[in-house]
C-alpha cells in the first residue's frame, strides 16, 4: 500500500436531506476526526475498534461549541474501500451543518480531496483495476436497471478477467516465439508459426466480438438518441406526452406550437432513450419557428434513431416527402398517427418508404406505443438484449481494443507473408500493451489523472 496524506470530502449530495456523510481516508484519519469528536461520557476515538460505530458530537475546536450530532464509523486498513484507514462521519444533511463539520476536519489536519481521489487511491493501492474504477462512475450515472447491472458487472471485474486472460495468451505466444528464436531450426520455426497463427486468429475473433458489443454498450451507457419529426400539427408533442405518461409538451391545434427542442429520458425495455420533440419541419417566414426548424434538422443529423410521424387522416404532402428524403439514410420508424380518424393516406405512398417499421397509432389515446419498443429492440439489439454478456461501454476501452485488434492483425500478416516469427512478436507486444491500458497496467500517469478528474469530489 502506498503512503498518502489524509484526505476528506463530503461523499453525499449537497442539500437538505436526512443525513450527510463526510469521508476521511489516510493514516491519520482516526486521529484527525478524534480531535473534533466528543463522545458520550467523554469517550473519544482513540480505542475505537474497526468496523464499529460511535455516537457523539463534532465540536468547534476554537470555541468548544457543539456543531452537530453525529455517528462516526471506523474502517481500519486494509479493510476499506481505499485500503487505508477510513472514517465516515454521519451528520445531519443540512448545507451549513455539513460544511461546518468538514471545515473542522480540514482545520484539524486533513486535506480536501480532489475529484475521484478516494477511488483513485483504491486503484493505486491495488484494490481495484482501472476498468473497475471507471465502472464506479457508470454505476452513479446509470439511467436504467440494465445500465446499472452492466456497470456493476464491470465493477466486479468481469471485463478485467477477460482482458487478463487475453493478455496471458499473448504472453504465452511471445514466450513460445522467443524460445523458438533462441533455438533456431527451420522445421521448428515453421511448426511454431502454424501454431501461433491459430491462437492469433482466436484472439482476433474474440477481440472483434468485444468491439462489436460496443454499439450495444454505448446505448446502454449513454442512451439512444431518438428524434420525433414530422410536419406541424402531426402529433409529435402528443406522442412525447404519451411516452412520458405526463403532459410535458404543449398540445394545441395550432400548427407550429413547438418552437424549441424538448428533451426527456425514458426507459424502454431497459434502454435509456433520450426522446427529442422537435419543431415541425416546414418552410416558414416566422423567424423563431425557422430557428426551431434548423435545430430540428441538426438533431436529426445527430440522432441514432428517427421517429417519423405522418398524419393518417391526410394524403402525403410535399412537406412529408421532403422529410422522408432527408432521413432516408438514417434508421427510422414510421408512425401513422390519428388512426381513430378516417384514413386518407394512400397505401402506395407507404410502399415507397424504405423501412418495414411502419405502424398505425393514436398518440392522443396512447395506443400503439408498444410498437416503438419492439422496433428499437429489432433495429439495435436483434430482437433481444441481456445483461449476462460482457459489453464494452467505455470509449477509452474501445480505442484500446481497436489498437490491439490492429496489432494482432499485423502479427498475423507478418507470419503469413514472411514467416519471420520474431517480427510478429513486436506486434504482439503492442497488442499486450494496448489491452493493459484497459485495466491500467500499462497506462501513462497523466491519463490516469485525467480519468479520475471526471469523478465527483467525495467518490
Amino acid at each position: 500500500m502506498k503512503e498518502f496524506d489524509t484526505i476528506a470530502a463530503i461523499a453525499t449530495s449537497i442539500g437538505e436531506s436526512g443525513i450527510a456523510i463526510i469521508r476521511v481516508s489516510g493514516a491519520r484519519a482516526l486521529h484527525i476526526v478524534g480531535k473534533v469528536f466528543q463522545g458520550m461520557a467523554s469517550f473519544g476515538l482513540d480505542n475505537m475498534k474497526s468496523h464499529t460505530l460511535r455516537y457523539g458530537y463534532i465540536v468547534d475546536t476554537a470555541t468548544g461549541d457543539k456543531i452537530d450530532e453525529v455517528i462516526v464509523t471506523y474502517m481500519k486498513a486494509p479493510k476499506s474501500f481505499t485500503t487505508e484507514d477510513t472514517v465516515e462521519v454521519n451528520c445531519h444533511g443540512g448545507v451549513i451543518s455539513t460544511k461546518k463539520v468538514l471545515e473542522e476536519i480540514l482545520k484539524s489536519g486533513a486535506r480536501l480531496a480532489e475529484p475521484g481521489e478516494f477511488t483513485k487511491r483504491a486503484f493505486l493501492n491495488g484494490r481495484i483495476d482501472l476498468s473497475q474504477a471507471e465502472a464506479v462512475i457508470d454505476i452513479i450515472r446509470a439511467k436504467t436497471d440494465l445500465g446499472l447491472k452492466s456497470a456493476f458487472m464491470q465493477s466486479e471485474g468481469r471485463l478485467s478477467k477477460e482482458i487478463t486472460v487475453l493478455r496471458n495468451k499473448i504472453l504465452q505466444i511471445i514466450a513460445h516465439i522467443e524460445a523458438t528464436v533462441d533455438f533456431p531450426e527451420d522445421d521448428l520455426e515453421e511448426a511454431t508459426s502454424k501454431q501461433v497463427l491459430i491462437v492469433i486468429e482466436e484472439l482476433i475473433n474474440y477481440i472483434n466480438s468485444l468491439i462489436k458489443s460496443a454499439g450495444h454498450g454505448k446505448i446502454i451507457r449513454e442512451g439512444l438518441s431518438t428524434v420525433i419529426i414530422g410536419k406541424p400539427n402531426v402529433g409529435k408533442s402528443s406522442l412525447l406526452n404519451a411516452l412520458l405518461m405526463e403532459n410535458r409538451a404543449i398540445v394545441t391545434d395550432i400548427p407550429g406550437t413547438t418552437r424549441d427542442i424538448i428533451e426527456e429520458y425514458i426507459n424502454i425495455g431497459g434502454i435509456p432513450v433520450k426522446i427529442v420533440d422537435t419543431a415541425g419541419i416546414r418552410e416558414t417566414e416566422d423567424l423563431v419557428e425557422k430557428l426551431g426548424v434548423e435545430r430540428s434538422r441538426s438533431k436529426i443529423d445527430e440522432a441514432d434513431l428517427v421517429i417519423l410521424m405522418l398524419d393518417g387522416s391526410e394524403p402525403l404532402s410535399e412537406e412529408d416527402r421532403s422529410i422522408i428524403d432527408y432521413i432516408k439514410d438514417k434508421k427510422y420508424i414510421v408512425l401513422i398517427n390519428k388512426e381513430d380518424l378516417a384514413q386518407r393516406l394512400e397505401e402506395e405512398d407507404l410502399i415507397k418508404l424504405n423501412t418495414r417499421f411502419i405502424f398505425k397509432i393514436s398518440a392522443k389515446e396512447a395506443r400503439g406505443m408498444e410498437y416503438i419498443e419492439e422496433s428499437i429492440m429489432e433495429l439495435f439489439f436483434s430482437g433481444e438484449i441481456t445483461n449476462s454478456d460482457i459489453m464494452i461501454t467505455n470509449t477509452r476501452h474501445l480505442e484500446a481494443l481497436y489498437r490491439a485488434f490492429e496489432s494482432c492483425g499485423a502479427a498475423r500478416n507478418t507470419l503469413l507473408n514472411t514467416l519471420a516469427i520474431d517480427l510478429a512478436s513486436i506486434d504482439l507486444r503492442n497488442a499486450w500493451k494496448s489491452l493493459g491500458e484497459i485495466t491500467g497496467d500499462t497506462l501513462e500517469e497523466d491519463i490516469v489523472d485525467k480519468i479520475f478528474s471526471e469523478f465527483c469530489i467525495g467518490k
